[in-house]
């Protein structure tokens, strides 16, 4: 690792007194933790190099959120095509949304989420307004199809989860298949939307195109809402998923794996 090498990444910052996200390009050093900041949009320094113990490399990848002087930062997106090389294949978030014709097959999605290798960091069941579903399809308000979508979305429950893990981006649209269903099932037919699908709108879940849009759509669907309640089938239930969550406490998780 060379003296002057650094990692550079755009980050939002929520302002909530001009109730805007303001974007800084966010660079650390990894020889001795310092990190600056940069903010795009005034083109000035907003954060000289300084060192700061609370950062570290495996803090940084796409969509993982990370605090620097107090200011809580969304890292949206790589600075420069040097750190997209050198720790792309790191692991990302994205947004599993679980579309209302596959809720119910909510379990049976978990189990393949999690044998692909990828940990859900966030769970949200909730119903769509039709503002709601308006604002998160903004991009489809072109197409002919866009009034059944947005009829379908908002016709029952929907499944917003937040999953992590190597290449989240590319590895959950692969595992999701090709939107329309019915190409689906000539093209991957072991998919989710070929297995679970019946068409274009109704195809079983949604997944981000990019890793910003990623960053942007979990900020939409993964604010504060109502918990969800889940029926655990297994011999020992109880213990089972308590042993899946794991202390309420975290800090006495970690001592816990310190002491192993």
């Amino acid at each position: 690792m060379s003296q002057d090498e650094r990692f550079a990444f755009i980050a939002e910052w929520y302002d909530p007194n001009a109730s805007l996200f303001r974007r800084f390009e966010l660079l650390y050093y990894p020889k001795d933790g310092s990190v600056e900041m940069y903010d795009v949009k005034n083109h000035r320094t907003f954060l000289k190099r300084t060192k700061y113990d609370g950062l570290h490399l495996e803090d940084l990848f796409i969509g993982n959120k990370v605090t620097v002087f107090s200011r809580h930062l969304s890292l949206v997106d790589y600075g420069d095509q040097y750190t997209a090389r050198k720790l792309g294949s790191r692991k990302e978030r994205t947004l599993a949304l679980i579309k209302p014709d596959a809720a119910p097959r909510i379990g049976e999605l978990i189990d393949i989420i999690i044998n692909a290798g990828f940990t859900i960091t966030k769970a949200k069941m909730m119903v769509l307004s039709r503002k709601e579903a308006m604002d998160f399809y903004v991009d489809h308000q072109s197409r002919p199809f866009y009034n059944e979508l947005l009829q379908f979305i908002t016709s029952g429950s929907i499944v917003a989860m937040e999953i992590l893990g190597d290449d989240a981006v590319s590895k959950w649209k692969m595992l999701l298949g090709p939107a329309n269903s019915g190409v689906a099932q000539t093209e991957a037919p072991d998919s989710i939307r070929a297995t679970l699908g019946i068409d274009g709108i109704r195809n079983a879940a949604h997944g981000p195109d990019s890793i910003a849009s990623a960053a942007q759509e979990m900020v939409t669907e993964l604010c504060s809402g109502p918990c969800i309640a889940l029926e655990v089938i297994q011999p020992n239930p109880p213990k089972i998923f308590r042993d899946f969550c794991g202390p309420s406490d975290p800090v006495q998780y970690f001592f816990k794996i310190l002491d192993n």
